[in-house]
């Protein structure tokens, strides 16, 4: 666990390197984190033209609010004008413990070369779009990196003691993080179902995966399920009062009443969520290519989105998984949910370099790669010259950052 360590340490300096003298402009979750320490759901001035809800002369976050939720206790200390001059700084520190936690995980699934630990530590640090988010910054960003912390304390738990209300409180969290991921939740019920329990003292680093034997299909869980679910509920009760509070109606999160620039408003008139909106979303996602230069730095992006084929070819390593095992199939079906109202979205995750939105999946996918790992007996160099094409990718993203 030190290289692990290490590697985040390493990977939270080079995040603050690349984000340090990016001001976003957007720390929403601060000044909303201080809103709720004043008993208040709303801001007293807008941080923007666009993404917020002006009702009579106050200012809400359309966006989900457990970010604001976990940063109180640092804007209580610094106040929410320094922690939001600190952003960069903080969002490092979240991206390089999401590197952590990816370690961890990489541990639980049974990974046992460090090495083949290292290649997929990069992967997702340097290869996804944990890079550029953190580097752009801001309100929609922020959210995403703890989203995916939760997500990868979800998938941990689930590979060793499979503590049900645990993975609740962390999966409502994820929910009221980025409320694709609340998708996810029936698949960690039918693990947990499926699943027998990790046995007690079984140690780190061995493959916990080897333990999700059927149960009988005679038993039906209802002892995790319930505890699943008092784990959710918190989540789910807070969520339906903060809409009722702010707007009136449980069931109004705010995103249909965001302010928008006019092109992406005509978007959102066909519907916050449409199948017109499917073939836009799986260009950005898989189609979309940036322009070739002759020049430094050779890609140009149009910032509306980039294939995953180009950013992130390393991924493609999940499918060299064990299909044999129900595991792999939990995660494919967690990843492909969790993406479902995403590429049904009207917003296509404009401004960005790649198609942030599959963050949420990437846990997922991260982890279906790490079981191709254990079963492939490494990673061959194929696959890791995939891998450092992604990374070359991504590192150009910072120059652009800068510069779209």
């Amino acid at each position: 666990m030190r290289i692990g360590i290490a590697l985040a340490v390493l990977a939270g300096v080079i995040y603050w390197l690349a984000d340090r003298q990016f001001d976003a402009g957007r720390g929403d979750f601060f000044y909303l984190a201080d809103a709720f320490l004043h008993g208040r759901t709303w801001l007293m001035a807008p941080l923007g033209p666009n993404d917020v809800i002006p009702i009579d002369g106050r200012y809400y976050v359309p966006f989900a609010p457990f970010p604001a939720i976990a940063l109180m206790p640092l804007v209580a200390i610094l106040g929410p004008v320094t922690a939001d001059q600190l952003e960069s700084g903080v969002n490092a520190f979240l991206a390089a413990s999401s590197v952590a936690m990816c370690w961890w995980l990489l541990i639980r699934i049974g990974v046992r070369r460090t090495s083949d630990r290292v290649w997929l530590t990069a992967l997702f640090g340097f290869s996804t779009q944990i890079l550029w988010v953190t580097t752009r910054g801001g309100v929609w960003h922020t959210g995403q990196l703890i989203a995916t912390i939760l997500t990868f304390a979800c998938l941990i738990e689930l590979f060793g003691g499979r503590r049900a209300w645990l993975i609740g409180l962390l999966a409502g969290a994820a929910f009221l993080t980025r409320a694709p991921l609340a998708f996810a939740v029936p698949v960690y019920a039918i693990w947990l179902g499926w699943a027998s329990a990790r046995p007690t003292g079984t140690p780190d680093g061995v493959d916990d995966a080897a333990y999700l034997q059927p149960r009988p299909q005679s038993k039906i869980p209802w002892r995790q399920w319930i505890e699943l679910g008092v784990g959710v509920a918190p989540s789910i009760v807070f969520f339906f009062g903060y809409n009722q509070v702010r707007f009136g109606s449980p069931l109004e999160s705010g995103y249909a009443l965001a302010t928008l620039p006019d092109w992406l408003e005509r978007q959102r008139r066909i519907g916050l969520f449409s199948i017109a909106h499917i073939p836009m979303n799986i260009d950005y996602f898989l189609l979309h290519l940036p322009r070739l230069m002759t020049t430094w730095p050779f890609l140009r992006p149009d910032g509306l989105g980039m294939s995953l084929l180009v950013t992130s070819p390393g991924l493609l390593f999940a499918f060299r998984a064990d299909w044999r095992r129900p595991v792999a199939w939990f995660l494919a079906a967690a990843a492909i949910l969790v993406l479902i109202p995403t590429l049904l979205y009207y917003g296509g995750g404009w401004l960005q370099y790649g198609y942030r939105y599959f963050l949420d999946s990437v846990p997922f996918v991260i982890a279906l790669c790490g079981l191709a790992a254990a079963a492939r007996d490494g990673i061959g160099w194929g696959w890791k010259a995939l891998i450092l094409f992604g990374i070359a990718v991504m590192g150009i993203g910072v120059y652009w950052a800068y510069n779209l």
